[in-house]
């Protein structure tokens, strides 16, 4: 997915995080924990973990995007086509049970030419994919995502020229639903929608003049299936079932596709100013995992996005957005659960302290995660939650308590040192999803006080009062 241009590789670790720390599990209180088996994108491939970090399964060579399904089986990709950073696409999506036989698999999107002229079709996708059954694509205890016979949604790309855009040449995010056979059965495309994305004049000059990195203008990380909901049997047409709900990384928007027309219904940004309501939402800005919490779960119907913080969005140049991209900056990332109609946040994970209406901000940066990342709610209503840039992930409960925290120890000699224990999503899956495995011993992780773990030959500070020197005025 990601092709990196690296400026300068000399980074022995990363800046203002420790060199030396542990790795796997670090926290676990199986009482309080939605116990069951986590499932990552690592450099060994599909990676399988119990709650005490033992690695129980891996699919070699399966690729990021990945999605866990029931039965033992999994969804991913494989094969890079070449592309500028954050820009590139896959060769192949497809579908393998737990013995790793692929049982089915989708290249019938478009033609791909090599420098070397050979043609192949590929799926050329990138970033999400849903099979229809369940929404978002993770485990609700009322849905499952279908085995077979299912569409699957999925996110793609073309490259083209739009002047109604930008003269420079752009990506137009496409999103196509194929049938079991590979059929493409329908599709949206991103360009013929500019004008329903609130972008004010000043943006729209930045997008024609700079559309963002090789022309990825809106960079849709994120789609969705909103499924059944109790806004849509209220009456609100908007969040009809089949409806989708995306993301724009690039233009720090959420918005909904009326299936039907493709009509944009629904929309939070870019300008947060642009409502009281959308004002007490805040900013959201370079945002992941975008998706309406799948019914069945704690907080059903409700909004869950992993807002990075970072940078995003156009408008008029600043001293930090010289060309006027990324005008929006913010040095941490919060987890925010929303209702869709009143946009009141009713859940928050973040470092932020807040006081009525005022954020402090100082400190912030504790949790932060500038790319990729995602969240998860649980059945117990807690919440997974992948700080992917770092490769952390961490269970809260709704009180806000990490209750399992588990740190990637495999990194990615391929990548940036700063790169190398990125993961793009984590998900939790029940025991019974995976019915080839016993269920595993459950050991809940002792408390470590941090103020007396050391390294063989780092010794503990010793006594005060022994080499105290005490003075008055």
């Amino acid at each position: 997915m990601y092709d990196f241009l690296i400026l300068d590789d000399h980074t022995d670790k990363i800046m203002g995080k420790p060199s030396i720390y542990p790795t796997g599990v670090t926290i676990y209180d199986k009482e309080k924990a939605y116990n069951g088996y986590t499932v990552y994108n690592s450099e060994y491939g599909a990676a399988v973990i119990d709650m005490n970090g033992r690695l129980v399964k891996v699919w070699e060579g399966v690729e990021t995007p990945l999605k866990p399904m029931p039965d033992g089986n999994i969804m991913g990709s494989l094969g890079q086509i070449p592309g500028p950073p954050g820009a590139a696409s896959k060769r192949h999506l497809f579908q393998l049970d737990w013995n790793g036989k692929v049982v089915w698999h989708f290249t019938n999107n478009k033609k791909v030419k090599t420098k070397d002229g050979e043609e192949y079709m590929a799926s050329a996708h990138h970033h999400d994919f849903e099979r229809e059954g369940c929404s978002p694509g993770y485990y609700t205890p009322v849905c499952e995502p279908m085995l077979k016979g299912g569409k699957t949604l999925i996110l793609t790309h073309n490259r083209k020229y739009d002047l109604a855009i930008s003269d420079k040449s752009i990506l137009d995010e496409r999103i196509i639903e194929v049938e079991e056979d590979g059929r493409i059965i329908w599709e949206w495309n991103s360009c013929d929608h500019v004008d329903e994305f609130g972008l004010d004049e000043a943006a729209r000059k930045a997008i024609f003049a700079y559309p963002a990195v090789s022309g990825d203008w809106i960079h849709i990380n994120s789609i969705a299936a909103l499924g059944p909901n109790q806004y849509y049997d209220a009456g609100d047409l908007r969040f009809a079932p089949e409806n989708i709900i995306c993301s724009s990384k690039q233009l720090s928007i959420i918005f909904i596709i009326e299936k039907a027309t493709g009509k944009v219904v629904w929309r939070t940004g870019p300008n947060y100013n642009e409502t009281p309501e959308m004002r007490k939402l805040g900013q959201i800005i370079g945002q992941h995992c975008v998706h309406m919490i799948p019914k069945g779960l704690p907080g059903e119907g409700h909004i869950m996005v992993f807002d990075n913080g970072a940078f995003g969005g156009y408008g008029s140049p600043t001293g930090c957005a010289p060309t006027g991209i990324d005008i929006h900056r913010r040095h941490y990332s919060r987890v925010i659960e929303f209702d869709p109609v009143t946009l009141e946040i009713v859940w928050e994970y973040s470092k932020a302290i807040k006081h009525g209406e005022r954020v402090m901000e100082l400190g912030a940066g504790a949790f932060s995660s500038s790319y990729i990342s995602s969240a998860q709610r649980l059945p117990n209503g807690n919440t997974l939650i992948d700080s992917g840039a770092d490769g952390i992930f961490i269970e809260v409960t709704h009180e806000k308590e990490i209750v399992w925290e588990f740190v990637n120890p495999i990194p990615n000699p391929h990548l940036p040192d700063v790169l190398q224990l990125f993961v793009y999503r984590a998900y939790r899956i029940p025991y019974e999803w995976i019915p080839q495995l016993e269920k595993p011993e459950e050991i809940s992780v002792q408390p470590v006080n941090i103020s007396e773990f050391r390294v063989p030959g780092s010794f503990p500070l010793g006594d005060k009062e022994s080499v105290s020197t005490k003075f008055n005025f």
